[in-house]
């Protein structure tokens, strides 16, 4: 689909709001939406570059916790999308590891959802059951 990265900007902005909403240790200055679209681009930001060189770097770590590490290295890409924010004045903060994680945990479970309910623009094509002669 053409605008598939529109739809995957939108949801990381909605996941970011429902994670922001729902932890108490997560806060932003400032609660319009111009806020969540640009917490959504610092998210989409770090998640480009800089999560598959933490998940190559820690993959013996991924394949002994049998995968369970990948919700720390989330925890450590939440984090960095709060100080990037930060970084460009947009103030995002959290009040430690525990509300980072929870938010992470979060923002990955309203992601599963609103991808799994959105259509994805691939369209499969109906398979005909052959008729016999």
């Amino acid at each position: 689909m053409k605008n598939s990265w529109l739809i995957r900007f939108a949801v990381n902005a909605v996941a970011l709001y429902a994670a922001i909403a729902i932890v108490p240790g997560l806060s932003v200055a400032d609660e319009s939406w111009t806020t969540y679209l640009l917490l959504a681009l610092f998210f989409g930001i770090i998640n480009a570059f800089l999560a598959p060189l933490l998940k190559l770097l820690t993959c013996p770590i991924y394949v002994f916790t049998l995968g369970l590490f990948s919700l720390v290295v989330n925890t450590l890409l939440f984090m960095a999308t709060a100080w990037l924010s930060n970084l460009f004045g947009v103030q995002f903060s959290y009040d430690g590891f525990a509300s980072a994680f929870l938010g992470a945990i979060i923002v990955s479970l309203v992601q599963m959802v609103l991808f799994a309910v959105l259509p994805d623009g691939n369209s499969r094509p109906r398979v005909q059951p052959k008729r016999p002669n």
